[in-house]
């Protein structure tokens, strides 16, 4: 008779000693729910058997996922975007924005009255 978790634990095991991999990468390599490996990372750094390795980027450039890695070490440190960058991307992005509006025909510039240009929805 064969216990399957034991198993389960032992290829998470396995494939963190291998090298360094995020909570969905392991689920698919072992056939664990995300949530499942989730849990088993979490206990595994509680106890000091495993250290944040480093940090992967979501779609929105923020650092939000653990990247695991199995010993002792030192943390990676999370890079968090100060109030000054997060409103610079912003503007950009708005500024990107408007010129695809421009180009495409749905927006133009126009002088306003105090010597800027400024963008403007076309009717």
């Amino acid at each position: 008779m064969i216990k399957v978790n034991a198993m389960s634990q032992a290829q998470l095991i396995k494939l963190l000693l291998d090298g360094t991999h995020t909570c969905s990468e392991l689920a698919e390599a072992t056939g664990l729910h995300y949530v499942t490996v989730l849990h088993y990372c979490r206990e595994l750094y509680k106890a000091g058997a495993a250290h944040i390795h480093m940090w992967e980027k979501d779609s929105r450039g923020r650092d939000l996922l653990k990247v695991y890695k199995l010993g002792q070490g030192k943390d990676a440190k999370r890079r968090k975007m100060s109030s000054a960058e997060r409103q610079q991307k912003y503007r950009d992005k708005k500024k990107h924005a408007q010129m695809v509006q421009v180009t495409t025909g749905n927006g133009k510039y126009e002088a306003r009255a105090n010597g800027r240009i400024g963008y403007k929805v076309a009717s």
